[in-house]
């Protein structure tokens, strides 16, 4: 008999008089002449009941199938007195795996603190199941998103030797002994400096200057000592890169793609989403709907300074011309003076990578930020600098090595053309959908400073 999953079960619209599911007991209630199990086998939210008779095959197992243990069951599908719709009545139960009592995840509460010290056992807890449930649900409504408008999906590499943000927070990729007196790269694996990537975009450009639209999503890892509920040092990053666009192709792509990643949550009917809006943020549902429906702002740079100075609001660090916001800035925009989503264009030249493109008025480069209530900055992109002499002007200036780039250079070079791309934190976008405040919860195994178990 195959193996049918709890979730297909309980969506089942008649009884069935053979079925065979497989699970992990979360609770089991004994009587004198049958015991309840409750099962879940990890496919939805909900669990199904199991009604165990004494006398069938496997009972005289029934005191072992504690909470944790790994059970099969076959019997038949009915219809139950309770407030489930269905529950199986056994023919025959099987323990598979045993638990003991020490199973660290009893039917409890626990802190999400506790459960990050035990990340192999959390996916069986409610939060963290419909968390990566949904995560997997994302990841696909991504892909569905950029296939449908025909952009080409690039693998770029997780080793480079080329630092996209000039920021230098990146880890070093080596096989020459950390402790040697007299370490060459030119006895290195590469035979030059290489690092573990920190975005995919400047290789994902030559592919949209090839291909037209592309986008990555992957790995990328930062050296950012930084402990927050919003940084880690592994996340993954989507990032579309379209050529023959500027600032304005790639905000309308932007705020489509935040709408029909809001739009697939709110379709979701596996029951995660209603677990999130009714467990962990109340106003889930209310945000998303009015990011679904409402266009954006878009507000330059400058009018948004001006319209925090004029505010009258307190703020922790006062904001001024040439700062970069931060995000009780970007939450003041979006949840108490526009009250909706808001994208801030045209920043400062200063806070802002070498390959922005340049302004006419030399202060500023179009770069543009999605901001949205609840989370701030969920996107981040620019029109790119398609013209050689100032490209090549900002990494002398910026002190950057001109020969590393000498390919980048390349585009502008032979057949440059206007284009432009965003990113977004993949994981930003998890917690975006679901509530969750911190990204060590939207994360399988968050690697952070300190911190790499598991």
């Amino acid at each position: 008999m195959q193996r049918t999953l709890v979730k297909h079960a309980l969506a089942s619209e008649t009884p069935q008089d053979a079925i065979l599911v497989a699970g992990w007991v979360r609770t089991r209630r004994d009587s004198k002449a049958f015991s309840f199990l409750e099962i879940n086998d990890g496919s939805s939210l909900a669990s199904i009941q199991v009604v165990a008779d004494a006398g069938i095959p496997g009972y005289e197992d029934i005191s072992k199938m504690t909470t944790g243990s790994s059970v099969q069951v076959e019997g038949r599908l009915v219809e139950s007195p309770g407030k489930q719709k269905w529950e199986i009545q056994a023919t025959a139960v099987q323990l598979i795996g045993g638990s003991p009592e020490t199973y660290p995840l009893q039917k409890k509460g626990h802190s999400p603190e506790f459960l990050r010290s035990i990340a192999h056992l959390r996916p069986r807890t409610n939060l963290y199941g419909a968390v990566f449930r949904t995560r997997s649900r994302i990841a696909a409504a991504v892909h569905q998103f950029f296939l449908a408008r025909d952009f080409v999906w690039v693998h770029t590499p997780i080793i480079t030797a080329s630092d996209c943000e000039g920021a230098g927070e990146m880890f070093h990729v080596t096989t020459l002994d950390p402790m040697a007196d007299n370490k060459s790269y030119e006895n290195d694996f590469f035979g030059k400096p290489a690092n573990l990537t920190v975005s995919g975009q400047l290789e994902g450009e030559t592919f949209a200057c090839a291909l037209g639209n592309i986008y990555t999503f992957g790995p990328t890892f930062r050296a950012e000592n930084s402990n927050t509920t919003r940084h880690a040092a592994e996340f993954w990053m989507i990032e579309p890169e379209m050529a023959f666009t500027d600032l304005y192709g790639d905000m309308d792509i932007a705020e489509a793609f935040i709408k029909h990643i809001a739009d697939t949550m709110l379709a979701d009917e596996s029951g995660d989403f209603e677990f999130f809006c009714k467990f962990v943020d109340k106003g889930l549902r209310a945000r998303l709907e009015e990011i679904s429906s409402k266009p954006f702002v878009r507000c330059s740079y400058t009018e948004a300074i001006d319209i925090m100075l004029k505010s009258g609001q307190k703020f922790e660090y006062p904001p001024y011309w040439g700062m970069d916001m931060q995000s009780e800035h970007e939450r003041f925009l979006t949840e108490k003076h526009f009250k909706c989503p808001v994208i801030v264009y045209n920043y400062p030249k200063e806070i802002k990578p070498f390959y922005m493109r340049l302004n006419d008025d030399d202060k500023t480069v179009t770069a543009m930020d999605v901001l949205v209530p609840g989370i701030g900055e969920i996107i981040g992109g620019s029109q790119r600098e398609e013209r050689l002499d100032i490209l090549e002007g900002n990494i002398e200036r910026l002190g950057m090595d001109k020969d590393a780039y000498y390919w980048y250079n390349d585009l502008r070079r032979y057949g440059s053309v206007p284009h432009a791309g965003f990113g977004v934190g993949f994981e930003r976008l998890i917690m975006f959908v679901t509530g969750v405040q911190n990204i060590r919860d939207v994360l399988p195994y968050p690697r952070t400073p300190r911190n790499c178990e598991f």
